[in-house]
């Protein structure tokens, strides 16, 4: 990068964490450092909760998505506006009635301190290794793309968090994330408007291009269990998941019980369900055009840069050399291809079209192909080297074609997406460790200064941790399914504790209590048996549907049990 863009980068981050101290500064009690002294608008709410939905994964993973796997992944959120309105007018109203600081105070006044207990343990868990993938997440993306060590990236983007959040509390993160979503949606769609000025064909020509190739894939009404996206799981599984992040996962109800009255809490959370599948929608389709420009300019054969300059020092450098030249080959007759295409369709010749389409698909398996065995030397040359690459399109493509200026605005996103998701990840975990566990159950008898400083010390702990464990981390197929499918572990059974709370008031503390236990076993078995199945049976569930299976398990099982009167 240019000294521009590392005054650009660096010089956007610190603004907004400083901005966030100074705005915050000054004594505080518990009241006002776990709810922001009540004085958050509904747009500020809403711009928080789409903020810390946000995180660097997003940016980083969901153009390389689209570019790999077109735009279906847009489905998953389809069902989100319901689960918003669904929440505003069950879920907040009692909240705000009981004037909780955490969701699961709400529990133990419905059920028991058991059942508290187990969903704020539950929370803790999901969310205290969340937060370690999104710092891990962009810090190892980063990390190779600027040549940085990778535990001094992590140190960098958790100990910056961990300042402003430890400092200013609920409100803090708030504030901040204003400047965060508009660094973070600004850069992106500056990126999108740069990348369509620079492809070689017209606008309506790439759309064309994307069409043909399936990249604009945005609605699937073929109902398979085992496909994450599609209508139906967007409409129906993912739900379940909106309905227990937003309704019950502690770093998004934070962010509205800081609202000024019920009435903003219930507008920023609306704001948020019908924004973020535009949102999402323009970084999906950030993606495509991506893809359409590597159809006409020569892509890396490999997107992470590091593992293609290792191969070219190492023994296999000749092999390499030659699949680098069978490639670009590839890559040339494709191109023309495509250039036919273009001319078939503006000519309407319906034949020639379907000729050609098949023939570039053939082209597209053959560049796979060729992709694979020049992972297979990555491999061979290192053995733990890691080939997925999908995370990297997009700032590998920022960083080789993006002016200087942009580059460092593109970084400064990434870094942003990362602080803003993690400081509320921080701040909710401080805030329920302290009053759900430490408060409730080891130190009853502290004053109000006394769980300040414990909220505070919890909130750098779990920085820390989150640290620590990102440091070990290992990255997975995909960054932000890898997120979605840990909290899909938990939250059905959360999120199925607070649906019977709030509708069958029959069901006690006890049954609710097993019915969670053995819904979280359940669902566990069917995640690490999942394509292997027991005694002849095979099942094949995506992950998006356990939110749905556990939530309804614990309705279920508490029910009978509470029906059988089971002791």
């Amino acid at each position: 990068m240019s000294n521009l863009d590392w005054i650009v980068l660096f010089g956007t981050l610190i603004t907004i964490a400083a901005y966030g101290v100074y705005k915050t500064y000054g004594p505080k009690d518990l009241d006002s450092y776990l709810r922001g002294k009540n004085s958050m608008n509904w747009w500020t709410i809403g711009l928080s909760i789409m903020a810390t939905q946000a995180s660097a994964i997003t940016f980083l993973s969901t153009p390389g998505q689209a570019y790999e796997d077109g735009m279906r992944f847009i489905q998953f959120y389809f069902g989100l506006p319901l689960a918003m309105i669904i929440i505003s007018v069950s879920f907040i109203p009692i909240y705000y009635k009981l004037k909780v600081y955490t969701a699961y105070e709400f529990l133990e006044n419905r059920f028991d301190l058991k059942t508290r207990t187990l969903a704020a343990l539950l929370f803790i868990t999901q969310r205290g290794l969340a937060a370690g993938i999104t710092i891990y997440a962009p810090a190892i993306i980063l990390s190779t793309l600027l040549g940085w060590n990778l535990t001094l990236t992590n140190i960098v983007i958790g100990a910056v968090v961990i300042i402003y959040t430890v400092s200013g509390g609920t409100e803090a993160v708030s504030i901040t994330q204003k400047q965060q979503m508009a660094v973070m949606m600004g850069g992106m769609i500056l990126a999108g408007i740069i990348v369509i000025q620079m492809l070689p064909i017209s606008f309506q020509e790439a759309l064309h291009v994307a069409g043909k190739m399936d990249k604009l894939n945005i609605v699937n009404f073929e109902f398979d269990l085992a496909d994450r996206y599609n209508v139906w799981s967007g409409m129906t599984a993912a739900v379940f998941l909106f309905l227990s992040y937003f309704g019950t996962d502690q770093s998004q109800v934070q962010r509205y019980l800081s609202g000024q009255t019920l009435a903003q809490s219930r507008m920023g959370l609306i704001m948020n369900g019908f924004l973020k599948i535009p949102m999402q929608f323009v970084i999906l389709f950030i993606g495509v055009m991506v893809f359409v420009f590597y159809q006409f300019f020569l892509p890396p054969v490999v997107f992470n840069k590091v593992q293609t300059d290792n191969l070219r020092q190492s023994e296999y450098a000749g092999e390499f050399e030659d699949l680098e030249k069978k490639y670009e080959a590839n890559f040339e007759s494709s191109k023309n291809s495509y250039l036919e295409l273009l001319d078939a369709i503006d000519e309407k010749d319906e034949s020639r079209e379907s000729r050609l389409q098949e023939q570039i698909k053939s082209l597209k398996s053959e560049q796979n192909e060729i992709r694979d065995e020049v992972k297979s030397l990555i491999v061979a040359n290192d053995p733990v080297a890691e080939t997925r690459d999908t995370d990297y399109v997009f700032m590998r493509f920022v960083m080789d074609n993006l002016p200087e200026g942009i580059i460092g605005l593109l970084f400064a996103v990434i870094f942003s997406a990362a602080m803003s998701s993690t400081a509320s990840e921080l701040n909710a975990l401080g805030s329920t460790t302290t009053v759900d566990l430490y408060k409730r159950s080891i130190k009853k008898d502290g004053n109000d200064h006394h769980y300040l400083l414990s909220s505070k010390l919890f909130t750098a702990f779990w920085g820390l941790g989150a640290i620590l464990f990102a440091t070990y981390a290992s990255l997975f197929e995909n960054l932000i399914q890898a997120v979605n499918l840990l909290g899909s572990l938990f939250y059905g059974t959360i999120l199925g504790i607070f649906m019977v709370g709030f509708f069958i008031k029959w069901v006690k503390g006890r049954a609710v209590f097993i019915a969670a236990l053995l819904s979280e076993v359940l669902i566990l078995f069917i995640h690490f048996r999942n394509g292997i199945g027991l005694f002849g049976f095979v099942w094949d569930i995506g992950f998006l549907w356990y939110n749905a299976i556990g939530c309804i398990a614990v309705m279920l099982i508490g029910m009978v049990i509470q029906k059988l009167n089971i002791k």
